[in-house]
């Protein structure tokens, strides 16, 4: 392949180069048929394949092809099944060699640092080591079908506001125990085809797209990452940076947005051919890799009836028993209330860009009545997009429950609360479905509630709830694996992968998310999650790892292959789990390490390893498990690799992060005896947990350097590409131009095809800068158009730039017509 590589770049002039370093259109890479180089296609993921129709508009907006939409990460990581993972990749991998796919863009790893995340569906945890472990199951499972994945969004994106803009400011520890571990294992382990970076701002204040320390020191130098880096579409602020920083492809091609940036930095001397070079290379070693593949991997027939029983299969072991008090499983001749909209029209998926359409979608309704002998009414209650409550609706409701014997509620957050572009302002369920709870509570004690959304939500109804069945957003198949699991048919076997706190109040970074206008303070540092709570000793609702089963589980007899290890050592752990009950179920075995006490602050434990266990009931099974090297250590500053402190390490094997079953202890000893990176530095918060009331000074101390700007400076600023709506609404033209937007956006529903919720286009929208609206344009904003929108922002040259946007329109609209 390299010589073939070699003999298409030196036949290449600069300009051919230039140009396939900035793609074709806005899915596929730039072909060169005179040298014998065909176009690739890349499409949405990662829970179905969202492939746009032939008749997609020049933004890639409109409806995607049929598809099967399988549960989505927030459920898949519950199922803490590596297996099943490896099997959703291959199948996903083989719908997209059916529908000549080269690439499909997902996994997405980035850690769910808060639950107000608008696109937190979309990702695996709030656990480093689970998203890694499933993210590599995923990339090797699709790989291994002749897909290539693009692993996203690299990195410390973890929110949906300000996203293309904002400065996430990170200490080095959080990045490299919390942050970067699922990008880094998958890369090492899994190869996948390409990364795809994030729109944030990082290191030094410097896009992702153009961060060399990021793309090209730790991605490549440091964890040997061989494929393509890929911007997220629209993601580029300045081209030529972005190159010699390691960005190989520009998606969705610009036009000539960026064309005169890579010219001048030619021109300049900024930018070499060499450096030109070497992203092509690896944009003709994607390309050539893919087209092998698609000649030389066998790959089974993809069949949409198979896949969706498939995606059935794949949500009962997603969905998460959080409470059961004997209620279930149902009894076929029992009354049943089916209650909420979501019983006849269920959430299923998020918004955005991920945004399936759907195969075949099943109702709990639906599955209930196609299975037979079921004794299932049912009354709306609310519809799915209602906030407010609805008194006919909820007496109907309520009055059905009375006359039955079981209620289920099925609810949930409406699409808007779960979407790409927006993050939710609370973690509540909307008032009219509290309200339903608490008022069928009265009439009927046997009360079920179903759950249906991306993310932890509050429930201060909990006590009035007999069983709560946290289904997630299960894909199409949701109503049929609901049925499954409330009459018996399986027992739940998920574990939650983040916590479900008490209020949104108790979260690590309640202070400091979504931050200020130009920068997000990562301020808890690397407690994230179950690693505050429990290091804090904070009450939650929920627990890391918590999950039912219709059985019991006994732990026992405990042993590791050592009592004495080595730094650079790994350590087997065994222990007999038992299913007690009368009902068979499987288990999630999960061993969680303990560090000793030492002047360097770290969690009270980490989870470390799993294994998923299926027993009969009365069956008793051996479980091994190996903690690998990095299980012990952790990220030293000072040194700038991992280390393992001398010391006691408890090792426990629990049913969840507060629920500990057995503990061992090894003692590990390190030949070297690094000073504490910390020592001298007043980090009291750090060192107790508390990251809540770490204050500026103490995390400057932590970051080794001043906090940057946090809002933009009094009186304005002046506006470039790089801002947004949002920014521009500092003038008067720019107030104006918000304004349209939000009253034209909400009318152009049909326009939008199937991203979802207009509310968080909108938002997104706002938030989206110059240079991104243009390069989505693919061409109808060119250069000068963009130069001509940033000065009637500054209120600059207004009728020049009045007359540019004109011709430039009436320019767009005829190459639109032809």
């Amino acid at each position: 392949m390299q010589e073939k590589i070699r003999a298409i770049l030196v036949q290449m002039t600069l300009e051919e180069k230039l140009h396939l370093l900035m793609g074709k259109d806005y899915w596929k890479s730039l072909d060169l048929e005179h040298l014998g180089l065909p176009s690739i296609m890349f499409s949405d993921g990662p829970h179905g394949l969202r492939k746009q129709t032939e008749n997609a508009n020049a933004l890639g907006l409109g409806d995607s092809i049929r598809a099967v939409c399988f549960p989505t990460a927030a459920g898949t990581a519950a199922s803490f099944n590596r297996g099943m993972l490896h099997k959703l990749g291959a199948t996903m991998g083989a719908e997209c060699r059916k529908e000549n796919v080269a690439v499909q863009l997902g996994p997405a790893v980035n850690i769910k640092r808060s639950p107000l995340c608008g696109r937190n569906f979309e990702y695996f945890s709030e656990d480093p080591y689970l998203s890694a472990e499933m993210a590599v199951a995923y990339t090797q499972g699709m790989q291994s079908r002749g897909t290539g994945v693009s692993l996203k969004h690299f990195a410390a994106n973890n929110q949906e506001k300000r996203r293309m803009t904002v400065r996430s400011v990170v200490d080095e520890r959080a990045l490299r125990e919390i942050y970067f571990p699922a990008f880094e294992q998958t890369v090492k382990r899994a190869d996948p085809w390409t990364v795809m970076c994030a729109y944030n701002r990082l290191f030094e204040g410097v896009y992702c797209s153009e961060n060399k320390r990021l793309l090209t020191d730790i991605l490549r130098k440091e964890w040997g990452f061989k494929g393509l880096v890929v911007s997220d579409w629209g993601a580029v602020s300045n081209r030529a940076n972005g190159v010699a920083a390691g960005l190989d492809l520009e998606m969705p091609c610009s036009g000539d947005l960026q064309m005169g940036k890579l010219h001048a930095a030619i021109h300049a001397g900024e930018l070499t051919e060499a450096e030109i070079d070497a992203c092509c290379v690896r944009v003709l070693a994607l390309v050539l890799r893919a087209v092998e593949a698609a000649q030389t991997v066998e790959c089974p027939p993809s069949d949409w009836a198979q896949d969706h029983e498939t995606a059935r299969a794949f949500a009962r072991e997603s969905m998460v028993l959080l409470k059961n008090e004997g209620i279930l499983p149902l009894k076929k001749e029992q009354k049943v209330a089916f209650l909420g909209g979501f019983a006849k029209q269920p959430r299923y998926q998020g918004g955005g860009s991920s945004h399936v359409n759907s195969f075949q979608v099943v109702s709990a309704l639906e599955a209930a009545a196609a299975r037979g002998g079921l004794h299932v009414e049912y009354a709306e209650g609310y519809g799915t997009a209602d906030y407010e409550y609805d008194p006919v609706l909820a007496q109907q409701a309520v009055a059905l429950a009375g006359r039955s014997d079981v209620a289920v509620i099925f609810a949930g957050l409406p699409e808007s609360m779960d979407s790409e572009g927006a993050d939710r302002a609370h973690i509540d369920l909307p008032p009219c479905q509290a309200e339903l709870i608490y008022q069928v509570a009265q009439v009927q004690p046997n009360l079920v509630v179903v759950l249906h959304n991306g993310s932890a939500v509050r429930m201060p109804w909990i006590d009035s709830a007999a069983a709560v069945l946290e289904a997630y957003l299960a894909g199409e198949a949701v109503g049929a694996a609901q049925i499954d699991l409330l009459y018996g048919d399986y027992s739940p076997s998920a574990k939650l992968a983040e916590t479900f706190p008490l209020r949104l109040q108790d979260t690590p970074c309640y202070p400091n998310f979504p931050g200020n206008p130009l920068t997000v303070e990562y301020r808890e540092s690397i407690y994230v999650g179950y690693r505050y709570y429990d290091s804090a000793d904070k009450d939650v609702l929920f627990p890391f790892g918590h999950g039912l089963t219709y059985t019991t589980f006994a732990y026992s007899d405990l042993k590791l292959s050592a009592k004495r290890i080595g730094a650079g050592e790994a350590l087997t752990v065994s222990l007999s789990i038992q299913n007690t009950g009368d009902f068979d179920a499987a288990e999630v075995v999960q061993i969680y390490v303990a560090p000793p006490e030492g002047a360097t602050f770290r969690p009270a434990k980490e989870l470390a390893g799993f294994e998923k266990i299926f027993l009969a009931a009365g069956e008793k099974r051996r479980v091994q498990l190996t903690l690998e090297p990095r299980a012990f250590a952790y990220y030293h500053t000072g040194l700038g690799d991992w280390y393992s402190e001398s010391g006691e390490y408890r090792i426990i094997a629990a049913a969840s992060s507060r629920d500990l079953r057995l503990s061992a202890v090894v003692r590990l000893q390190n030949g070297i005896d690094a000073p504490p990176p910390y020592a001298a530095l007043p980090l009291p918060h750090y060192r107790t947990g508390e990251a809540q009331k770490v204050e500026a000074a103490e995390f400057e101390a932590l970051l080794g350097f001043r906090l940057p700007p946090s809002h933009y400076p009094e009186g304005g600023h002046r506006l470039g590409w790089d801002s947004t709506l949002e920014d521009a609404q500092q003038t008067r033209f720019g107030r104006g131009v918000a304004y349209l937007l939000n009253k034209a956006l909400p009318l152009a529903g049909r326009f939008l095809g199937d991203l979802g919720s207009v509310d968080a286009i909108l938002a997104g929208a706002m938030e989206m800068p110059v240079r991104t609206m243009a390069a989505w344009s693919q061409g109808m904003i060119t250069a000068k158009m963009a130069d001509a929108l940033c000065n009637l922002f500054n209120e600059e040259q207004r009728l020049k730039s009045v007359v540019t946007l004109a011709k430039g329109g009436l320019a767009a609209i005829k190459k639109s017509i032809k």
